[in-house]
């Protein structure tokens, strides 16, 4: 928001199926000496959402289109029939596909996440077997093509 011209500079939201537990940071519970002794927070860790879960009305000043709006919306809106499980698989992967400067991209720039990614997910001691799995479901819901063997583009 721009106080000196009361106009809105950025305005955005968040579907609730893009937020998971990892992007979710409990704050310490409040002191005894509170009136709400005990009572936890929590932060939102916006910088753990992908971008494409930040769906903006308002960009720069600009008001952007409704269809525009509501194609990103929709896009996305496969997420919602997700486990949550499943659903922190696919906003990992497709964070660090997004963290890939190329709009065309090979498997192993994909790859190169495979630390950050088992640091994420411990319990997964097949990290390279789930990307190729969520990179084909991303594939299957339009988010990215495959163009060749261990090529794909970002649509």
């Amino acid at each position: 928001y721009d106080k000196k011209h009361s106009s809105i500079v950025n305005f955005l939201i968040i579907p609730k199926h893009f937020f998971t537990s990892r992007v979710i940071e409990k704050r310490k519970p409040l002191p005894q000496t509170a009136r709400r002794a005990g009572w936890v927070g929590c932060n939102i860790l916006l910088n753990a959402i992908p971008e494409s879960g930040r769906i903006f009305y308002v960009r720069e000043r600009q008001l952007l289109p409704k269809e525009k709006v509501m194609g990103q919306w929709q896009k996305m809106a496969f997420l919602r029939r997700e486990t949550p499980q499943s659903r922190g698989w696919l906003l990992d992967i497709l964070a660090c596909i997004e963290k890939i400067p190329k709009k065309e991209f090979q498997l192993s720039d994909v790859y190169a996440f495979e630390k950050e990614l088992w640091q994420l997910h411990p319990e997964n001691n097949f990290v390279r077997d789930k990307i190729r799995q969520q990179l084909q479901v991303l594939r299957d819901k339009g988010i990215i093509e495959f163009t060749s063997r261990g090529h794909y583009c970002k649509l």
